[in-house]
């Protein structure tokens, strides 16, 4: 009797646990979660997709110290780039010159912040940083109507806009007569689609073409090319040197003092080497 009774509070211990989870993912409106650590999320790394936190640091180009450092709950970096160059400007108290990052942060809305301010950003399109082939119709080959706002064609027929994709900021261009594209020696291989050519463009698509070119030049590629130096140093160094290969701590919170734990690890040896032990406890102290 006693081991029946111990296993139905088990069941109904077990039943309020799920009847929770699934409560707090539909006021989450997340489609999983992880019960050991709600606030984590899948990331994928070498080790395959798993429970994880998304580290973020800015280093500065002269002496490769960092910055900031920070810790998202979100797998990839998209949405970082305007939020992490903001915190580095409140630690140094001004604005930055240059504003450098892989292809992982080219989002175009983020982009938009930090040039607005003026900030030369150095971020490669996820088209410059594959090095993707351009197709005979890829929308590379159809050619802008400013004027217009419409797109021809490589056989001169005119794309018109249609309508405004909001979810992805997309501008959508669209053959006015369909069965231009039925008679076209090329159907089938621009497209297959019963209404015809369709081309996206993004609203703020003039920037990104602007930012593409000024990854470009030979400025931007000088600095692009520092950002393997002093930036993946810093995670080297903790993740061989200091041999942090997981966070210890579970919550958000938690793993952000972490994180600023070992950025503050690695300052100071950094600072050992650019100025020395007697100096360096000598400014220290005051």
């Amino acid at each position: 009797m006693v081991q029946l009774k111990e296993e139905l509070q088990d069941k109904e211990h077990l039943k309020s646990r799920v009847q929770t989870i699934v409560k707090e993912l539909k006021e989450q409106d997340r489609k999983s979660m992880n019960t050991t650590d709600p606030d984590c999320v899948k990331v994928k790394g070498r080790q395959g997709i798993h429970p994880g936190y998304n580290g973020q640091i800015v280093v500065d180009e002269k002496h490769g110290l960092i910055v900031t450092s920070d810790v998202v709950n979100e797998s990839n970096d998209l949405n970082q780039f305007a939020q992490q160059i903001e915190q580095a400007h409140q630690t140094l108290g001004h604005p930055c010159t240059n504003a450098c990052a892989d292809a992982g942060y080219s989002d175009i809305q983020e982009l938009k912040k930090i040039d607005d301010q003026h900030i030369t950003v150095i971020v490669p399109s996820q088209k410059q940083a594959h090095d993707r082939e351009v197709k005979p119709f890829d929308k590379e080959q159809f050619r802008y109507d400013e004027p217009n706002d419409g797109y021809i064609c490589p056989e001169e027929h005119p794309l018109n806009y249609v309508f405004l994709d909001k979810p992805r900021n997309h501008k959508v261009y669209q053959i006015i007569d369909k069965s231009l594209c039925f008679k076209c020696p090329h159907w089938g291989l621009c497209t297959k689609a019963k209404y015809g050519r369709r081309i996206r463009r993004l609203v703020d698509e003039a920037l990104k073409i602007k930012l593409e070119h000024q990854y470009n030049t030979e400025q931007s590629q000088a600095i692009y090319r520092l950002r393997k130096q002093k930036v993946e140093l810093p995670f080297g160094h903790m993740k061989l040197n200091l041999g942090v290969t997981a966070f210890l701590l579970r919550g958000l919170e938690g793993v952000k003092a972490e994180m600023s734990l070992l950025a503050s690890c690695f300052n100071i040896t950094r600072m050992i080497k650019l100025v020395g032990v007697p100096l360096l406890v000598t400014r220290l102290a005051n």
